[in-house]
Protein backbone atom coordinates (compact mmCIF):
# COMPACT_ATOMS: atom_id res chain seq x y z
CA UNK A 1 0.00 0.00 0.00
CA UNK A 2 0.83 3.55 -0.74
CA UNK A 3 0.50 6.82 1.16
CA UNK A 4 0.50 10.66 -0.61
CA UNK A 5 2.99 12.59 1.61
CA UNK A 6 3.40 16.10 0.43
CA UNK A 7 1.85 15.36 -2.75
CA UNK A 8 4.29 12.15 -3.57
CA UNK A 9 3.81 8.59 -3.29
CA UNK A 10 5.45 6.73 -0.69
CA UNK A 11 5.77 3.47 0.58
CA UNK A 12 4.14 2.68 3.77
CA UNK A 13 6.50 1.35 6.75
CA UNK A 14 6.71 -2.87 7.15
CA UNK A 15 4.76 -4.00 9.83
CA UNK A 16 7.92 -5.16 11.57
CA UNK A 17 8.58 -7.02 15.28
CA UNK A 18 11.63 -8.17 17.10
CA UNK A 19 12.50 -11.76 18.41
CA UNK A 20 14.55 -12.47 20.85
CA UNK A 21 16.55 -16.09 20.20
CA UNK A 22 17.72 -18.56 22.40
CA UNK A 23 20.11 -20.56 19.77
CA UNK A 24 22.36 -23.85 21.78
CA UNK A 25 23.57 -26.23 18.73
CA UNK A 26 23.91 -30.09 19.38
CA UNK A 27 26.40 -31.01 22.39
CA UNK A 28 29.63 -32.93 20.99
CA UNK A 29 30.00 -36.31 21.73
CA UNK A 30 32.80 -38.05 23.81
CA UNK A 31 35.26 -40.74 22.32
CA UNK A 32 37.27 -43.50 24.19
CA UNK A 33 38.85 -40.87 26.41
CA UNK A 34 38.49 -37.56 25.86
CA UNK A 35 34.80 -35.78 26.34
CA UNK A 36 32.79 -33.84 24.13
CA UNK A 37 32.30 -30.21 24.42
CA UNK A 38 28.85 -28.00 24.48
CA UNK A 39 26.97 -27.19 21.49
CA UNK A 40 27.45 -23.26 20.94
CA UNK A 41 25.23 -21.30 23.03
CA UNK A 42 24.11 -17.28 21.50
CA UNK A 43 21.20 -15.60 23.17
CA UNK A 44 19.47 -12.25 23.46
CA UNK A 45 18.05 -12.48 26.85
CA UNK A 46 20.54 -14.00 29.32
CA UNK A 47 24.27 -14.63 29.28
CA UNK A 48 25.52 -15.79 25.95
CA UNK A 49 28.65 -18.63 25.76
CA UNK A 50 31.73 -17.73 26.35
CA UNK A 51 31.31 -14.71 28.19
CA UNK A 52 30.54 -13.29 24.66
CA UNK A 53 28.57 -10.12 24.62
CA UNK A 54 24.75 -9.88 24.82
CA UNK A 55 23.59 -10.30 21.16
CA UNK A 56 20.74 -8.08 19.44
CA UNK A 57 16.79 -9.31 18.94
CA UNK A 58 16.33 -9.72 15.07
CA UNK A 59 13.88 -7.51 13.51
CA UNK A 60 11.22 -9.54 11.55
CA UNK A 61 8.46 -9.72 8.99
CA UNK A 62 5.37 -11.15 9.02
CA UNK A 63 4.19 -13.45 6.44
CA UNK A 64 7.90 -13.95 6.04
CA UNK A 65 9.93 -17.76 6.35
CA UNK A 66 13.00 -17.74 7.93
CA UNK A 67 15.09 -20.83 8.44
CA UNK A 68 15.27 -23.15 11.77
CA UNK A 69 17.57 -25.99 12.55
CA UNK A 70 17.84 -27.57 15.58
CA UNK A 71 21.51 -29.23 15.75
CA UNK A 72 21.66 -33.22 16.55
CA UNK A 73 24.13 -34.10 19.21
CA UNK A 74 27.50 -36.23 18.22
CA UNK A 75 27.67 -40.13 18.18
CA UNK A 76 29.32 -41.18 21.36
CA UNK A 77 31.72 -44.28 19.36
CA UNK A 78 35.63 -44.85 20.15
CA UNK A 79 35.96 -41.60 18.05
CA UNK A 80 32.87 -39.64 18.98
CA UNK A 81 31.62 -36.94 16.47
CA UNK A 82 31.04 -33.25 16.59
CA UNK A 83 27.47 -31.56 17.92
CA UNK A 84 25.98 -30.05 14.60
CA UNK A 85 25.07 -26.69 13.95
CA UNK A 86 21.95 -24.76 15.08
CA UNK A 87 20.17 -22.31 13.12
CA UNK A 88 17.76 -19.38 13.30
CA UNK A 89 17.68 -17.18 10.24
CA UNK A 90 20.85 -15.29 10.30
CA UNK A 91 22.25 -16.73 13.43
CA UNK A 92 24.65 -20.24 13.83
CA UNK A 93 25.47 -21.68 16.95
CA UNK A 94 28.48 -24.16 16.07
CA UNK A 95 28.44 -27.68 17.13
CA UNK A 96 30.43 -28.97 20.17
CA UNK A 97 33.95 -30.39 19.46
CA UNK A 98 34.33 -34.14 19.67
CA UNK A 99 36.87 -35.71 22.50
CA UNK A 100 40.31 -36.23 21.62
CA UNK A 101 40.48 -40.60 21.32
CA UNK A 102 43.77 -43.17 22.06
CA UNK A 103 41.60 -45.71 18.66
CA UNK A 104 43.69 -45.83 15.64
CA UNK A 105 44.01 -42.98 13.99
CA UNK A 106 44.85 -41.16 17.26
CA UNK A 107 43.88 -37.80 17.61
CA UNK A 108 45.39 -35.97 21.01
CA UNK A 109 43.45 -32.69 20.83
CA UNK A 110 39.93 -32.39 21.53
CA UNK A 111 37.99 -31.18 18.58
CA UNK A 112 37.07 -27.73 17.77
CA UNK A 113 33.13 -26.28 18.50
CA UNK A 114 31.04 -24.33 20.37
CA UNK A 115 32.64 -25.68 22.95
CA UNK A 116 35.79 -27.73 22.54
CA UNK A 117 36.03 -31.25 23.54
CA UNK A 118 38.70 -32.84 26.00
CA UNK A 119 42.13 -33.69 25.19
CA UNK A 120 43.52 -37.15 25.75
CA UNK A 121 45.50 -38.37 28.55
CA UNK A 122 48.88 -38.12 26.96
CA UNK A 123 48.68 -34.46 27.86
CA UNK A 124 46.44 -33.19 24.65
CA UNK A 125 44.88 -29.80 24.92
CA UNK A 126 41.53 -29.22 24.85
CA UNK A 127 39.78 -28.12 21.82
CA UNK A 128 39.43 -24.43 20.81
CA UNK A 129 36.00 -22.63 21.03
CA UNK A 130 34.26 -20.94 18.62
CA UNK A 131 36.31 -17.31 18.19
CA UNK A 132 33.60 -15.09 15.90
CA UNK A 133 31.23 -14.51 17.46
CA UNK A 134 32.16 -16.56 21.19
CA UNK A 135 29.95 -19.24 22.03
CA UNK A 136 31.52 -21.04 25.00
CA UNK A 137 34.68 -22.30 26.37
CA UNK A 138 37.75 -24.19 25.51
CA UNK A 139 38.10 -28.44 26.55
CA UNK A 140 39.86 -29.22 28.88
CA UNK A 141 43.89 -30.77 29.05
CA UNK A 142 44.04 -34.25 29.48
CA UNK A 143 46.67 -35.80 31.62
CA UNK A 144 50.36 -37.47 31.78
CA UNK A 145 49.51 -40.08 34.99
CA UNK A 146 50.04 -43.49 33.70
CA UNK A 147 48.44 -45.10 36.48
CA UNK A 148 44.76 -43.80 35.26
CA UNK A 149 45.10 -41.82 32.14
CA UNK A 150 42.76 -38.94 32.58
CA UNK A 151 41.47 -37.50 29.70
CA UNK A 152 39.93 -33.72 29.91
CA UNK A 153 36.32 -32.66 29.89
CA UNK A 154 34.49 -31.23 27.55
CA UNK A 155 34.11 -26.80 27.61
CA UNK A 156 30.66 -25.44 28.43
CA UNK A 157 28.99 -22.50 27.70
CA UNK A 158 29.90 -21.08 31.50
CA UNK A 159 33.66 -22.49 31.80
CA UNK A 160 36.22 -24.55 30.38
CA UNK A 161 36.84 -27.84 30.65
CA UNK A 162 38.30 -29.73 34.14
CA UNK A 163 41.89 -30.59 33.34
CA UNK A 164 42.75 -34.14 33.52
CA UNK A 165 43.90 -34.00 37.20
CA UNK A 166 47.09 -35.71 39.61
CA UNK A 167 44.43 -37.39 41.63
CA UNK A 168 44.26 -39.55 38.55
CA UNK A 169 40.11 -39.00 37.69
CA UNK A 170 39.22 -37.13 33.87
CA UNK A 171 38.47 -33.53 34.26
CA UNK A 172 34.94 -32.17 35.28
CA UNK A 173 32.86 -30.95 31.90
CA UNK A 174 32.54 -27.08 31.98
CA UNK A 175 29.48 -25.48 33.67
CA UNK A 176 26.68 -24.39 31.42
CA UNK A 177 24.61 -21.13 31.53
CA UNK A 178 20.87 -20.33 32.80
CA UNK A 179 18.78 -18.64 30.69
CA UNK A 180 15.45 -17.18 31.72
CA UNK A 181 13.86 -16.76 28.11
CA UNK A 182 11.05 -19.29 28.36
CA UNK A 183 10.07 -17.34 31.54
CA UNK A 184 12.26 -20.02 33.72
CA UNK A 185 15.78 -20.59 34.64
CA UNK A 186 17.18 -23.69 32.84
CA UNK A 187 20.27 -24.10 32.45
CA UNK A 188 21.88 -25.08 28.90
CA UNK A 189 25.41 -26.36 27.53
CA UNK A 190 27.50 -28.33 30.00
CA UNK A 191 30.44 -29.78 29.07
CA UNK A 192 30.91 -33.49 28.81
CA UNK A 193 33.18 -35.18 31.91
CA UNK A 194 36.50 -36.56 30.75
CA UNK A 195 37.06 -40.85 30.81
CA UNK A 196 40.06 -42.56 32.67
CA UNK A 197 41.12 -45.88 33.23
CA UNK A 198 42.30 -47.95 35.91
CA UNK A 199 45.96 -49.58 36.70
CA UNK A 200 47.24 -49.43 39.97
CA UNK A 201 44.60 -46.62 40.85
CA UNK A 202 40.38 -46.57 40.21
CA UNK A 203 39.81 -43.11 39.51
CA UNK A 204 36.00 -41.66 40.00
CA UNK A 205 34.21 -40.87 36.99
CA UNK A 206 34.55 -37.02 36.22
CA UNK A 207 31.19 -35.51 36.35
CA UNK A 208 29.21 -33.85 33.03
CA UNK A 209 29.11 -29.67 33.91
CA UNK A 210 25.87 -28.32 35.51
CA UNK A 211 24.67 -32.28 36.34
CA UNK A 212 23.51 -31.80 32.19
CA UNK A 213 26.72 -32.72 30.75
CA UNK A 214 27.22 -36.37 30.28
CA UNK A 215 29.67 -38.03 32.78
CA UNK A 216 32.99 -39.76 31.99
CA UNK A 217 33.16 -43.25 32.24
CA UNK A 218 35.93 -45.51 33.74
CA UNK A 219 37.57 -48.29 31.78
CA UNK A 220 34.44 -48.07 29.47
CA UNK A 221 32.18 -49.38 31.77
CA UNK A 222 33.88 -52.92 31.85
CA UNK A 223 34.04 -54.65 34.87
CA UNK A 224 31.23 -53.20 36.42
CA UNK A 225 32.82 -50.26 36.72
CA UNK A 226 30.81 -46.17 35.71
CA UNK A 227 30.39 -46.18 31.44
CA UNK A 228 30.30 -42.98 30.12
CA UNK A 229 26.88 -41.36 30.06
CA UNK A 230 24.81 -38.84 27.51
CA UNK A 231 24.38 -35.24 27.32
CA UNK A 232 21.13 -34.09 27.97
CA UNK A 233 18.75 -33.63 25.34
CA UNK A 234 17.75 -30.25 23.93
CA UNK A 235 20.73 -28.40 25.85
CA UNK A 236 23.04 -29.00 23.53
CA UNK A 237 25.77 -30.68 26.06
CA UNK A 238 28.38 -32.85 25.93
CA UNK A 239 28.99 -36.68 26.16
CA UNK A 240 31.21 -38.08 28.37
CA UNK A 241 34.58 -40.17 27.30
CA UNK A 242 34.68 -43.85 28.01
CA UNK A 243 37.86 -44.34 29.97
CA UNK A 244 39.32 -47.48 27.38
CA UNK A 245 40.60 -47.29 23.80
CA UNK A 246 38.51 -49.19 21.81
CA UNK A 247 35.21 -47.88 24.25
CA UNK A 248 32.51 -46.36 23.29
CA UNK A 249 31.95 -42.66 24.34
CA UNK A 250 28.27 -40.99 24.90
CA UNK A 251 26.24 -39.25 22.94
CA UNK A 252 26.34 -35.55 22.82
CA UNK A 253 22.70 -34.12 23.33
CA UNK A 254 20.63 -32.06 21.22
CA UNK A 255 20.54 -28.60 20.79
CA UNK A 256 17.37 -26.14 21.01
CA UNK A 257 15.95 -23.01 19.55
CA UNK A 258 13.91 -21.12 21.85
CA UNK A 259 12.24 -17.70 20.14
CA UNK A 260 10.17 -14.96 22.40
CA UNK A 261 8.19 -12.28 20.51
CA UNK A 262 5.05 -9.91 21.11
CA UNK A 263 2.35 -11.80 22.43
CA UNK A 264 0.13 -10.34 19.71
CA UNK A 265 2.31 -12.33 16.90
CA UNK A 266 1.55 -16.04 16.27
CA UNK A 267 3.53 -18.58 14.97
CA UNK A 268 3.66 -20.82 12.20
CA UNK A 269 6.00 -24.21 12.80
CA UNK A 270 6.28 -25.29 9.24
CA UNK A 271 6.83 -29.52 8.47
CA UNK A 272 9.99 -30.86 9.54
CA UNK A 273 10.37 -29.04 12.48
CA UNK A 274 8.74 -30.53 16.05
CA UNK A 275 7.69 -27.31 18.35
CA UNK A 276 5.48 -25.65 20.52
CA UNK A 277 3.90 -22.07 21.07
CA UNK A 278 2.92 -21.16 24.48
CA UNK A 279 0.63 -18.90 25.73
CA UNK A 280 0.93 -15.70 26.16
CA UNK A 281 2.71 -14.23 29.66
CA UNK A 282 3.89 -10.71 30.41
CA UNK A 283 3.38 -9.74 27.25
CA UNK A 284 5.31 -12.48 24.98
CA UNK A 285 4.63 -15.48 23.99
CA UNK A 286 7.46 -17.90 23.16
CA UNK A 287 8.11 -20.76 20.51
CA UNK A 288 10.35 -23.83 21.75
CA UNK A 289 11.24 -26.06 18.99
CA UNK A 290 13.22 -29.20 20.06
CA UNK A 291 14.23 -30.68 16.47
CA UNK A 292 14.16 -31.13 12.74
CA UNK A 293 14.72 -28.55 10.00
CA UNK A 294 12.06 -25.80 8.49
CA UNK A 295 10.70 -23.06 8.47
CA UNK A 296 9.07 -20.41 10.93
CA UNK A 297 6.95 -17.91 10.09
CA UNK A 298 4.25 -15.17 12.30
CA UNK A 299 0.98 -13.42 11.85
Amino acid sequence: MLNIIAGQLAPTTPNTFTVDYLVIAGGGAGSDYGAGGAGGMRCTVTNTGGGGTLETALTLSPSTNYTVTVGAGGTGAAIGTAGVNSVFSTITSTGGGEGAYNTAPTQINGGAGGSGGGGRWTGGNGGTRTASPVQGFDGGQGGTVTTTFPAGGGGGAGAIGGVGNTGGNGGSGGAGIASSITGSSVTYAGGGGGGAATNTVTPTAAPGGSSIGGNGGVDGGNSGRPSPTAGTVNTGSGGGGAGNTGSNGANGGSGVVILRYIDSKTITIGAGLTGTESAASGGYKRATITAGTGNVSWT
